[in-house]
């Protein structure tokens, strides 16, 4: 074989090991492109910021706690950090954490409805119910670290809630921190939160002289 053939036959031996090179190279890059999740839910201060103004002038209104209030986005997936206690002097969140929704007919204890939770106002619905609640009294719970704050809700989209015994609780099964993209684990329609938040939570309403507000929106 001449020189020149075999530096021909090299080069297109290089040439092909390149190209499947790259051909592996661009495979992975798909595959990581197909398992990719989709992005994480940026905080909407903007919005929460309106939505925390007429809080504001309802707890006045209303002579309820005028230094804080409790939000719950169920519009957030449900593995990211959607229960919010916002400061009225500050005007922003002081402290986030995790919180279940209702399964509605899915299986209990699953994140079937992890992206958009289904909410209704239904006796039996297991289903969790937008609009503004009382915190109420502070009782035993069967569950988490033993403590419940039951709730009066204030519009026509909750105004079951204490009918339906929609309360607010710790559960053993809630992660302390976003599990996304997993969702929360889904109970029969409580705002269960995980039992280090509702120590926190616990002390703070505690600490409150008045009643504290609770909104939930979607």
């Amino acid at each position: 074989m001449s020189l020149h053939i075999l530096n021909i036959f090299l080069f297109c031996l290089l040439f092909s090991f390149g190209c499947k090179n790259d051909n592996r190279k661009a495979n992975i890059n798909c595959t990581d492109q197909k398992i990719t999740t989709k992005a994480k839910q940026p905080l909407n201060i903007a919005e929460y910021r309106l939505i925390s103004r007429k809080a504001k002038n309802y707890c006045r209104s209303r002579k309820l706690e005028s230094d804080f209030y409790l939000l719950i986005d169920l519009s957030r997936h449900s593995g990211l950090k959607r229960f919010f206690i916002w400061d009225f002097k500050k005007d922003t969140i002081i402290n986030s954490f995790l919180v279940s929704h209702g399964c509605n007919k899915n299986p209990w204890g699953k994140d079937y409805t992890k992206e958009k939770a289904i909410v209704s106002n239904t006796d039996g619905s297991h289903c969790s119910s937008v609009g503004k609640y009382i915190i109420g009294n502070r009782s035993y719970s069967e569950w988490g670290i033993k403590i419940k704050y039951t709730l009066t809700g204030l519009d026509v989209t909750n105004s079951n809630a204490e009918k339906r015994e929609i309360v607010l609780h710790s559960w053993n099964r809630v992660p302390e921190q976003e599990v996304f993209p997993n969702g929360c684990p889904e109970g029969w329609g409580c705002h269960a939160i995980s039992n280090t938040s509702m120590k926190l939570i616990d002390t703070k309403l505690r600490s409150s002289k008045k009643n504290v507000l609770l909104w939930i929106i979607i």
